[in-house]
């Protein structure tokens, strides 16, 4: 009951938050961008909480429980990631977007091109983001609906509606700037969380040491070494694959759209100091607490549940309550962003809002409605690990987007039929690795053993080379002239 009294007042909370922010929500680019006034840390925090997500509490430290150290590739590829969209594409998507008055990444990618081509370009994107934003946003709602049923007797069907309508209320009334101002908020509570919880999880074992010796008795060799069971070619292609992870990060429109909304320059550099304190520190602990949760909990059926067994086991009620609600934050300080970005891609990019004069508010609005619907649908009939849907969404939004972002941020030419074929190919090629799964063949076979590897650099990093052929012909093409 102490339990759901703390999740019941964090969800007021953040419903609270929704209201207050309703009162600076006059227009559907207040709804979609917040005026452009986001300061450091809130623009910092929001972006680290909707990067992290369940994923990170959840999928991330179930992955490190699962494979041990050599799970810990991934890390370094999410802060060079950072670094990237903040300091390598943060300066031209802040100052063009300001300059040129766009409201979604969309407008960024597709420029100032016109035509019906560029009509075209705009409504593939939105399908595409749609698409990808529906398994990102079912991953949210399963941890969600996990979190829920490990401690009532509830279903998963009811789980989920809850959360989501949690979620849905706070996002149509608030718009981005409520969703700004829970990102933060949760963001702090997600991170103390995973410092205690990791801190915790390893002083209950006795120190590092310690672990590491009990590590070596309950968990297979391979566990404790960085290169895990790979070697040669097949090491290669699962750091690869693992670093590939970053790649993702310079499609994401949930996170890109708050350096867009970022209010100045100096607060885009703070911005990104926070961001990477914040990643640092949580990664590090969640780090400790796959592999100390490892050690204390060997038999566990489901990593991807280890925070929540550790908090019950290790953390007085209160604390595990607010460890609780740091997983519920995690999920909808993603989820929310992800829809206001399908809603801006739904009702903005594909030009929606413009035939209703004077209701695009609305429509932004019931496109949001719309998208969560279909979530909901999705989590329920087509069940799967938030780790697995998080990275296909990821992959396939990099892949797709991640070229073409480049190219504009080096100011280099991008026709709307090279921007087209492009996405088409990096979405397209994402959806062929993760559908196939693993690729049929003799099983000794090295192309084989690297589709099977958890790092897949298949999906994560082949898919980004058609597109990146197709920009590199038509900047040649067109003599590669700025645009």
């Amino acid at each position: 009951m102490l339990i759901l009294f703390i999740l019941i007042l964090y969800s007021v909370a953040l419903l609270g938050i929704g209201v207050w922010a309703k009162s600076r929500v006059a227009s559907s680019k207040d709804f979609l961008v917040g005026g452009r006034q986001l300061g450091p840390w809130v623009a910092g925090l929001s972006y680290a909480a909707s990067t992290s997500s369940a994923w990170a509490l959840l999928g991330f430290t179930g992955f490190v429980y699962a494979i041990g150290l050599s799970a810990l590739w991934i890390v370094p590829g999410i802060w060079i990631g950072y670094a990237v969209v903040w300091l390598v594409m943060g300066p031209r998507l802040f100052s063009e977007s300001h300059e040129q008055d766009h409201v979604t990444p969309t407008d960024f990618v597709l420029g100032s091109g016109g035509g019906k081509m560029r009509t075209l370009a705009a409504m593939l994107a939105s399908l595409l983001i749609s698409v990808c934003f529906i398994f990102y946003i079912a991953a949210q709602f399963d941890a969600a609906g996990k979190a829920f049923i490990e401690h009532y007797p509830i279903d998963l069907t009811q789980a989920v509606i809850i959360g989501a309508a949690i979620i849905l209320i706070y996002s149509l009334i608030g718009g981005f700037w409520a969703v700004s101002l829970t990102d933060m908020v949760q963001a702090l509570v997600m991170i103390v969380v995973a410092v205690i919880l990791g801190i915790t999880a390893v002083v209950e074992l006795g120190g590092v040491g310690a672990m590491l010796v009990l590590l070596s008795d309950v968990a297979p060799p391979e566990y404790l070494r960085i290169s895990g069971q790979y070697a040669g070619l097949l090491l290669f292609g699962f750091i690869a694959g693992t670093l590939g992870i970053t790649l993702g990060a310079f499609g994401q429109p949930q996170l890109l759209v708050r350096l867009m909304a970022v209010k100045d320059e100096p607060s885009r550099r703070k911005g990104f100091v926070i961001v990477l304190v914040w990643g640092v520190l949580i990664y590090i602990a969640l780090s400790f607490l796959g592999l100390a949760g490892r050690a204390l909990f060997p038999a566990m059926p489901d990593g991807e549940a280890l925070l929540y067994t550790a908090a019950e086991a290790l953390l007085p009620t209160v604390l595990a309550g607010i460890a609780i609600a740091a997983t519920l934050s995690a999920v909808m300080s993603t989820a929310d962003s992800i829809l206001l970005s399908a809603s801006a891609a739904i009702a903005h990019d594909t030009g929606l809002g413009k035939r209703f004069p004077g209701r695009e508010l609305l429509v932004s609005r019931a496109a949001v409605l719309g998208i969560t619907v279909l979530a909901v649908v999705l989590t329920l009939m087509l069940p799967d690990t938030i780790f697995n849907r998080v990275l296909f969404a990821w992959s396939a939004l990099g892949a797709a987007f991640g070229p073409i972002m480049f190219f504009r941020v080096f100011r280099w030419h991008v026709s709307m039929g090279a921007a087209v074929l492009a996405m088409l190919l990096g979405f397209g090629c994402t959806v062929l690795f993760y559908s196939a799964g693993t690729i049929s063949g003799p099983s000794d076979s090295l192309i084989v053993s690297l589709a099977r590897l958890p790092g897949d650099p298949f999906e994560r990093i082949f898919p980004w080379l058609p597109g990146l052929l197709v920009l590199i012909g038509d900047r040649w093409v067109h003599g590669g002239g700025p645009r």
